[in-house]
Formats: structure tokens, C-alpha cells, sequence
């Protein structure tokens, strides 16, 4: 793995404008902004908890609202690390991770494997964190797993301060893929699979 594990990806539509530069192999730096407070400062916790660099700049049409501004940055970011594992060999592939934050435990497993599905057993009872749709955390991760050709299931099990379940998803989503795009010496940069590749 001595090649770069990194991407720069741009999409601009009628609705967003939005470009992600993902370093793999970074420190958890983050340079983010979204339009939405709460957005930035849950992809600023993934960064750091990831241990990717990560840089978000969006442009949207938040005079509509931030649907297509947070869906949108989860497409362009699912992309961008796509392109930055190139054909996923040698990766452990597989992560998992339970987060606890005071009185909220959440569970993030992921598997790399370009195969995408999305599993949420989530439920927020407010509408809203500070200004943003407590519904678009869905939209989001589901986005960033189907442009990242991952297999994705978030559940919290239990938890009751929303700000708390909404960090604890982002965090323990960072720990998997943390976990997942690790480098196994093993595999010698072949495929984590009998079929020989992903």
C-alpha cells in the first residue's frame, strides 16, 4: 500500500455544488463546510475519529432546505473513497464499532466489499438538531454506502439525548471504516474474498 490513498472528487448540479478531498492515510484533520452547523461539526467528528483527512466544501440550496445539500456531500464522499481504495485489495475490509456517549450506545458494521445495503434501526423523537432535519442523518449515511459500495448497518440500541445519537453514529461509522480500510499484511494487497477479487 505505498500508493496514495487519496481522492479529490467535484459534483456540481442545479441544486449543490459540492468537492471532498479524502486522505485514507491521514491524522483525522478536518477543513469542513457545509452551509449547517451541526453537518460540519458531525463530518469534523469523523474525520477526527477516522483518522482520514478530511476536506467538505458545499454550496446548496439551503433556501430550499438541506436535503439536497446533506444527501448530496454523502454522495460525493462515498465516491471519493471509492477512488481513493482503488480495486480494495488488501484492506481488512470488514469493521465494526460500539460507540458509547453518556448515555447513548450506538453500533456501526461495515463491509468494503461494492456491494451496497443499507440497514437503519434509528428513531429520533425531535424533529430537528439546532437547524437541521434530524431525518437527513438517514439520507446521508444511506448516500455515502451506496456510492462507497458498502454494505452498512447503523443501529442505536439505545439513547435519548439526540445530539448524542446523532455523534455517535458519525463516530462509530469513522471507527469501523477505520477498522475496514486498514491495511492486512496478510493479503499481501489481494482481495479480502475466495472469489479473488471485490
Amino acid at each position: 500500500m505505498s500508493a496514495p490513498r487519496t481522492a479529490t472528487l467535484r459534483r456540481e448540479t442545479k441544486e449543490t455544488r459540492i468537492e471532498v478531498s479524502l486522505n485514507l492515510d491521514g491524522t483525522g484533520q478536518s477543513d469542513i463546510a457545509t452551509g449547517i452547523g451541526f453537518f460540519d461539526h458531525m463530518l469534523e467528528s469523523f474525520a477526527k475519529h477516522s483518522a482520514f483527512d478530511l476536506a467538505v466544501r458545499v454550496e446548496g440550496d439551503l433556501h430550499i432546505d438541506m436535503h439536497h445539500s446533506v444527501e448530496d456531500t454523502g454522495i460525493v464522499m462515498g465516491e471519493a473513497l471509492v477512488e481513493a481504495l482503488g480495486n480494495f485489495g488488501g484492506i481488512a475490509r470488514f469493521g465494526h464499532a460500539y460507540l458509547p456517549m453518556d448515555e447513548t450506545l450506538s453500533r456501526a458494521a461495515v463491509d468494503l466489499c461494492r456491494r451496497p445495503y443499507f440497514i437503519w434501526h434509528v428513531a429520533f423523537t425531535r424533529d430537528k438538531i439546532g437547524v437541521m432535519d434530524t431525518e437527513l442523518f438517514k439520507e446521508f449515511f444511506q448516500a455515502f454506502a451506496t456510492r462507497g459500495g458498502m454494505c452498512l448497518h447503523l443501529e442505536t440500541l439505545y439513547g435519548e439525548n439526540q445530539h448524542h445519537i446523532a455523534e455517535s453514529l458519525f463516530k462509530a461509522t469513522a471507527r469501523a471504516l477505520r477498522m475496514a480500510v486498514a491495511p492486512d499484511l496478510v493479503l499481501n494487497g489481494q482481495a479480502a474474498s475466495t472469489k479473488g477479487v471485490l
